[in-house]
Formats: C-alpha cells, structure tokens, sequence
C-alpha cells in the first residue's frame, strides 16, 4: 500500500534544476573573479618591476640635480648618495624597494626631503576634484550623445557629433589647454580674458567665495578634459549601440508595439554599454591618475603636476610612487570592470 507524499516531501524537478543552474553559475563567477584577480596581482608585481627599472635609465644623476648650482665636495656627494642608498648594487636597491611597496612604504622624496606617501596623499584632493568632475560631465555627455547619434545614424545631427567628435579626440590635450588660455584667460582680439591662467584658488577667499574661487579655476581646465573625454566616450557608444541594433530581440519589442524611444532606451542601450563598461572604469581610473599634460598646463596643483616635477630632478622615489598609484588605479579599476560583466551578461565568464 502506497501512501501519499506531503509537499513538503515533494521535490520538483524544476526547482532541482533551478537551484543546480543557480549553483554552476556561482561556482562560474567565483572561478571567473579568481582568475581575474590572479591576473590583477600579477600585473601589480608587474609594474613594480616596471617602475623601478623603467626610471633607472632616464639620464641624470638624482644627488648632482639635487646640489646643483651649490658647491658640494665629492665626498659630500658620496654621502648623499649613501644616505639615499644609491650606492647599494641594484640588485639590491630593488629587494629593498619591492619590500617596502608591498607594505606600503614608497620612499623618501630626494628633492622635499619628505615620505612620498605623504606628498601623494596631499596632492590626490586637487586631483580627485578636476579629474572627478570631469569624468563625470564626459562620460554622461558622451554616452547620451553617442546613444542619439547611434539611433538616428546617418542624419545630419549624427554627421555633426560624428565630426566634431573625431576632431576633439585628435587634439592633444596640452594644446587644447593652451589654445583655451590664449582665447579665454589672456584674451584675444574681441574677446577678455574671463579665466585665471592657472592654479586652484586665488589665495584671498574663504567661506563660499573660496567654492565659487574654486570652481572659477577649475573651468578651462574641466574644459579641457571633458572635450577630448567625452569624443572618445561618444565615439564607443555610438559604434556599440550600432551593432545592437541589428538584432531580432529589437525588432520584437518594435512588434509588440512599443515606441521607438522605449525601444532604444529600455534595450537597446542597456546591451550596448556593455562593451563600454571598461571604457567608464578606465576613465574612473583616470581620476587617480590625473591628467598629467592638462595639469602642468594649468598648473593645477594635483598629482599630474607632481609627477612632472619629480621627472624634472629625477626623483626616482617621488616618480616611482606615483607610477604605481597611477598603474594600480587603472589595475583596480579594470578588476572592478571584469568582475562586473557577469553580472551585466550571464554568458561573460562561463
């Protein structure tokens, strides 16, 4: 005689198969983060190698631009060079130099006579506030216009942002930049100069004249970065959401009857980001970095600024710092990327 199952006995086939499927596709993705961060480490000990023997060949002797322009004996050059352990075989500089990265010890700067890690840390506010404001402008222009261009391909509007888009993406930034100082901070012809030349503040402003002396600063240069960021940014969108827009899953939303606006912001573009998802980290990498040329140009007082002084001595210490700061900003964000894909598209990783 047979007796009947309860259903908390009962064990569903579909639900057998949903909670295996929901297990493959944990173990896929763990897989998946284990390899990506595998690779993030190896390319971190990468670019220690890299920084330390990358700026071992730039010419000039560190202790000689440090004194120069100062009598200084030979045996006082020897024991500055002995005091920054220049005279250690190299072998030996770089186990002392990978040993104290990996704890986090980056040096003593040769020309501030200061731990580099400190002269970092005060510049990276300056950094994070012109770079950060531009990424965001760049990326979120560049995205909505690459998005309309791709969709009315071949009008007059897309031709236009198309063109103008090519020819900002070409333009060196440093040249841009000066180009903006001569029209708008020095002045030309019809035009006054609206701008400061250079530099963060004024110097003589507190309270919410200082934000507003602040943000009077930060124009041309912000300028500057969003109109060569946001080409390249234009530029991807537009070819992604071009090959999307090809597919029968569009064509299908199209016959069930929603509009055409729906269509494209509902899913056509959800799919094309995907392949601009590294695009936006990289540029979110970018704000660590810096932009080196637009920040010497404006004398913007932020790490791109300190690294162009630190190759100028060479303080090797200062510049290897900031080499891997800017590397392992762009690694992080790039491991950040990888290891969102999955989660945007299932079939990434698998």
């Amino acid at each position: 005689m047979t007796t009947a199952s309860t259903p908390a006995e009962v064990v569903r086939p579909r639900e057998v198969r949903t909670a295996g499927e929901a297990s493959r596709t944990t173990v896929a993705y763990l897989r998946h983060a284990a390899g990506k961060l595998g690779g993030a480490a190896v390319s971190l000990l990468a670019v220690l190698v890299t920084s330390f023997f990358l700026f071992r060949i730039l010419p000039g002797d560190p202790v000689k631009a440090m004194t120069h322009g100062v009598p200084t004996s030979a045996e006082q050059l020897a024991t500055l060079r002995r005091q920054f352990g220049l005279d250690l075989p190299l072998w030996q500089q770089f186990t002392d130099y990978c040993a104290k990265a990996l704890t986090g010890d980056l040096g003593m700067s040769y020309q501030f006579r200061a731990p580099v890690g400190e002269l970092i840390a005060q510049k990276v506010p300056a950094t994070l506030l012109l770079t950060g404001v531009a990424v965001v402008i760049y990326s979120a222009l560049g995205l909505w216009l690459g998005a309309r261009s791709a969709w009315r391909h071949g009008s007059l509007g897309d031709r236009l942002n198309t063109g103008v888009a090519l020819t900002l993406w070409s333009v060196p930034s440093f040249w841009l930049g000066l180009l903006l100082i001569i029209v708008f901070a020095v002045g030309m012809g019809p035009i006054p100069g609206l701008f400061p030349t250079g530099g963060m503040e004024s110097g003589d402003t507190t309270g919410f004249a200082y934000v507003l002396d602040v943000a009077h600063h930060m124009v041309l240069p912000v300028l500057t970065l969003v109109a060569v960021g946001y080409a390249q940014t234009l530029l991807v969108m537009r070819s992604s959401l071009l090959d999307e827009m090809g597919g029968d899953y569009l064509t299908t939303a199209r016959a069930k009857g929603l509009r055409d606006d729906v269509v494209r912001r509902r899913h056509a573009v959800p799919n094309a980001l995907l392949p601009t998802v590294t695009m936006v980290f990289i540029n979110l990498g970018h704000v660590a970095a810096g932009s080196i040329l637009v920040e010497t140009v404006f004398s913007w007082p932020g790490l791109g600024g300190l690294f162009y002084q630190a190759l100028s001595v060479p303080d090797l210490p200062l510049v290897q710092g900031l080499f891997v700061v800017f590397a392992g900003a762009m690694i992080l964000m790039n491991l950040l990327a990888d290891l969102l894909y999955p989660l945007l598209d299932p079939r990434v990783g698998r």
